[in-house]
């Protein structure tokens, strides 16, 4: 559900010239942390805590911006990235996740995303990337604009998974999470046959057999959290 839209939350819109901004983000400190920095900037900020969620209110009434999470309850960020860009292209999305950016900057940006942050430096580096953002932008940390301007991102890219679809990226941190494949499949609202499809290809790509394996796997590339 919308994360309590706060009573005090308008509409998202630029109505009176301000800035509207969705954040997505299922952890209630993070969100709150997020919503303190950019109101004191002076933009409008609702937020939402599910992916679901997230679609209705940004498809009903667009924003200037939205900051997407990748770990949400249902559907993931990735998920709700591809949709966003496919249903409402000329909203740009600026990703702020647990995950390094070596596990999934290069991923979000060929998805379309606007730029990718670590919620462990959004402290230092949140405005600035709305505002790059908002301005038509990239934006990408030093560290990862160095690695794609010479060529090294090839090395971001060399892990199994990286081979992954977005749904089978999905499939794998929910078998992580230790949820069965009729859960997952719930949860995704697909069919239990479609999950174990996504379950054996992520088998074959990553050359491991069995959930314990794959859990591992998970945890030790920084894709369960």
């Amino acid at each position: 559900m919308v994360a309590t839209m706060d009573a005090q939350s308008n509409a998202p819109g630029s109505d009176n010239g301000i800035r509207s901004i969705v954040v997505v983000e299922d952890a209630q400190d993070v969100a709150d942390s997020i919503r303190y920095s950019l109101e004191h900037e002076g933009f409008r900020v609702s937020v939402a805590t599910t992916g679901k969620a997230a679609l209705d209110l940004i498809l009903d009434h667009p924003p200037n911006l939205v900051l997407l999470d990748i770990n949400l309850p249902g559907r993931s960020g990735l998920a709700v990235l591809q949709e966003l860009k496919l249903r409402s292209p000329s909203t740009p999305v600026l990703v702020v996740s647990a995950y390094s950016e070596d596990d999934f900057a290069v991923r979000v940006l060929k998805l379309g995303a606007a730029g990718y942050l670590t919620k462990e430096s959004a402290g230092d580096e949140l405005v600035a990337a709305v505002k790059k953002a908002l301005a038509g932008g990239k934006y990408v940390t030093a560290s990862l604009a160095e690695k794609l301007a010479t060529g090294l991102h090839s090395e971001i890219q060399s892990d199994p998974h990286d081979a992954l679809s977005n749904r089978e990226l999905e499939v794998l941190r929910l078998i992580s999470l230790g949820k069965t494949l009729k859960e997952i499949a719930a949860e995704l609202a697909l069919s239990d046959k479609t999950i174990a499809t996504y379950r054996a290809r992520i088998s074959s790509k990553l050359g491991l057999g069995t959930n314990v394996e794959l859990a591992r796997y998970a945890y030790q590339h920084g894709l369960s959290a």
